[in-house]
């Protein structure tokens, strides 16, 4: 059974994943990377989740609280946990803290070769859109939003 809760970034296995998840984006996407870094994590603003299998954590997501959305942060499920439905238990987390804090949509930044993360966002109801906020409009990026409005 897959277990989601809120979580300190800090802890020694959610950074553990953090890393894994730095070192892949920035294999990805060098210096354009656009992950948040564990103290960036902290913020009051920020809702910080880990998905684990017993003791063991597999996955990372944060919701960022913006005015009128959140925002998808940090997605990453370790390799070996792929395609086991842990990304979508940490999607599904993140949605209903959204809408516990009352936030009427999401919004993600995601990057071109993350084809898996897009497909698993498109399943759960996210569709593109342009770039918000201060992203620009790179090539290498991908914009999508879900309105959680019923």
């Amino acid at each position: 059974m897959i277990f989601v809760e809120r979580d300190d970034p800090r802890d020694a296995q959610a950074t553990a994943l953090l890393d894994q998840s730095y070192a892949l984006m920035v294999q990805m996407f060098g210096d354009a990377t656009l992950a948040l870094s564990v103290d960036d994590l902290t913020a009051p603003e920020v809702a910080f989740f880990t998905a684990r299998r017993g003791t063991i954590k597999l996955g990372t997501a944060a919701l960022v609280r913006h005015d009128g959305y959140g925002e998808v942060k940090s997605m990453f499920v370790e390799p070996a946990s792929r395609r086991q439905g842990i990304a979508s238990a940490l999607l599904r987390g993140l949605e209903d803290e959204a809408r516990e804090l009352g936030l009427p949509k999401l919004m993600l930044e995601t990057g071109v070769g993350l084809d898996a993360g897009q497909t698993m966002y498109e399943r759960h109801g996210f569709a593109y859109r342009g770039p918000f906020a201060a992203y620009d409009d790179h090539p290498m990026c991908r914009f999508m939003e879900k309105d959680l409005c019923p």
